[in-house]
């Protein structure tokens, strides 16, 4: 019995600095330490980012039963606007994977008609658990009941699927496919009717988290799209916790899950999913829960820097850039 109880209890030890090393020791000077980390996991691991295992093709949670389980498939979360150069605004979910809409259906009553093995390629996008892309019209994000009674996301009327050949955040290999499927803008309507060719679609060349060299700034951390990364002063790193809720979140949309090999040049301690009490998962670094601006409409803006004297860009190594000391 002893023997048991002291191997039970040398176990829990070991997790637990395990959790204080990815979240509590060998902080920065402006990293608050506390006793737990909270909802965080490692990024890629069950409850945490994605990684190659989590597109929509063969292989993921979509591409051989999704018809008849549309009702439990991937909720859309967050969703957020990509500014793809070839196709204009289109409506990301929280893992920047893109949504589609389907000129069969109809958004005047709101109907799909894409089902059975149409709904294998195209999984439906849920209802429910969604939140309106910073800077859209929330008033726009509805749903509708499919002929199998699940409730589908949809945006100004228009259903909202994915791709099942889309198999990382950023592809678009859905556009213009049968000249029926295309990206859907913000406003519902389909992205990029100017777009080069049917299949358009754009992937970005930058990681999840790269560098960028701001004249003013210096080195920051900059997101898959090119849009600076920020963080919150409010925000602990140890405890984690998010500072930003409610309508905070319509300014400062979250920095969604990443693999970990999906930066490049940016610190990986810490790199960690903030499983956040509101439903969305959070990328951060150094354990410090990462963040975008709404207020940036294009890639090197850093119209969120000292905001509030409480908003900065992150270095590489996750700390403030230009914050009082």
């Amino acid at each position: 019995m002893n023997t048991w109880r002291n191997a039970s209890l040398a176990l829990t030890a070991a997790a637990l600095l395990a959790l204080t090393t990815a979240c509590g020791q060998e902080q920065g000077a402006d990293s608050p330490h506390g006793q737990n980390v909270g909802n965080a996991s490692p990024a890629g691991q069950a409850g945490g980012g994605y990684g190659t295992g989590s597109g929509y093709g063969s292989g993921s949670d979509y591409g051989s039963d999704s018809g008849a389980q549309a009702g439990k498939s991937k909720q859309a979360g967050q969703l957020a606007v990509w500014d793809s150069k070839k196709l204009g605004k289109v409506v990301t979910d929280s893992e920047g994977f893109t949504l589609y809409r389907f000129d069969k259906d109809t958004a005047s009553p709101p109907k799909s008609n894409c089902e059975d093995d149409c709904a294998k390629t195209w999984p439906v996008v849920p209802a429910g658990n969604v939140t309106a892309a910073a800077g859209t019209d929330g008033a726009l994000i509805g749903k509708v009941i499919r002929a199998d009674g699940t409730r589908q996301l949809t945006i100004a009327g228009w259903p909202m699927y994915r791709y099942a050949k889309d198999t990382k955040p950023g592809d678009a290999n859905g556009q213009g496919v049968e000249g029926a499927w295309f990206a859907a803008a913000p406003d519902g309507r389909k992205a990029a009717s100017n777009a080069d060719g049917p299949n358009g679609g754009e992937q970005a060349d930058l990681a999840g988290l790269s560098v960028r060299t701001d004249p003013k700034l210096g080195d920051i951390v900059v997101d898959k799209r090119g849009m600076t990364v920020y963080r919150f002063k409010k925000d602990t790193a140890w405890p984690m916790k998010s500072a930003c809720t409610g309508a905070c979140l319509s300014k400062w949309p979250v920095v969604a899950p990443l693999a970990r090999n999906d930066v490049k040049g940016v610190t990986t301690k810490g790199f960690v999913t903030f499983n956040r009490p509101d439903g969305l998962k959070q990328q951060a670094i150094d354990c410090w829960p990462l963040y975008t601006f709404s207020g940036d409409a294009k890639p090197g803006d850093t119209n969120g820097q000292g905001v509030g004297g409480t908003w900065y860009a992150v270095s590489p190594g996750a700390k403030l850039v230009g914050a009082p000391k």
